[in-house]
């Protein structure tokens, strides 16, 4: 098991060492019926995904706008918490190298050691806690090491250059620099120069990969904002596909895909 987990964590490394920049698909679990969702994201994989960002449902995610809540309120209202996140990711991790995006409460509430574990046994590289308090670091770090998962961080875009030693402590696997302050589903414009600053920083600060997410409503937005990092991850365009549509979803990942790629057709095993 061990090995395995090492295993995910390193498919994720090489990824992020391309010299392109790859596309990553977050995916809330729970949404639809496990079946249901497994064949999601076999269609998402085949539409172009290169690594997969699973969200554990969270009663309250304050960083999220609507489209997101609205899938969380669904995927809880149906049951779907622990249980269901742990077996999408599972399916994920065959698919891609695969990282859950969870917020502290719903962590805390079956305790770092127990979540990390059940996490890396799903074959997760990684989990990125999106709020993670400081005084619970030092414990979150300790528990994500001992199970073998790499903890990526959240670093806002407003903190200053003082602030970046301590908001990049502990963090492995990337650094997640939003392209937006909005809350997810922005659909607005993006200071692409602000963006720009910002990675450069996050670069000077630690040696780990740089991805990006937020805001990056269109292809055209994720094909501009490509070159200043390692991935661009995608969400709201996806869910609001899965929450209306879901056949209409692998089509959304393919035009990003496409974008960051230019000579992607889709379909990789």
């Amino acid at each position: 098991m061990e090995r395995n987990i090492l295993l995910a964590a390193q498919k994720l490394d090489t990824l992020l060492a391309q010299p392109s920049c790859r596309l990553g698909v977050f995916v809330p679990a729970g949404l639809h019926p496990q079946t249901a969702e497994q064949r999601h994201l076999d269609c998402l994989a085949q539409a172009g995904a290169d690594m997969f960002e699973i969200g554990f449902p969270h009663t309250a995610p304050f960083l999220d706008g609507p489209v997101i809540q609205s899938a969380y309120r669904r995927a809880l209202r149906h049951g779907h918490g622990l249980d269901h996140t742990v077996r999408a990711v599972e399916h994920a991790a065959r698919l891609r190298p695969t990282v859950v995006m969870a917020y502290w409460d719903s962590v805390s509430r079956y305790s770092p050691e127990h979540v990390t574990g059940l996490f890396a046994d799903a074959g997760a590289a990684g989990v990125m806690v999106v709020d993670l308090p400081a005084h619970m670091a030092a414990r979150w770090h300790q528990a994500a090491s001992s199970a073998g998962l790499v903890t990526p961080s959240l670093v806002p875009r407003r903190t200053p250059n003082s602030g970046l030693p301590a908001a990049v402590a502990g963090a492995s696997g990337w650094l997640y620099a939003p392209a937006s302050t909005a809350l997810t589903g922005h659909q607005g414009a993006v200071d692409i120069p602000a963006l720009a600053d910002f990675t450069q920083r996050l670069r000077q600060a630690a040696s780990v990969p740089i991805v990006s997410g937020v805001g990056i409503s269109t292809p055209a937005l994720a094909a501009r904002i490509a070159p200043l990092v390692n991935a661009v991850i995608i969400g709201t365009p996806v869910v609001r596909a899965l929450l209306t549509n879901p056949g209409q979803a692998p089509a959304v990942a393919a035009s990003f895909a496409q974008a960051l790629r230019p000579t992607f057709r889709g379909h990789r095993v």
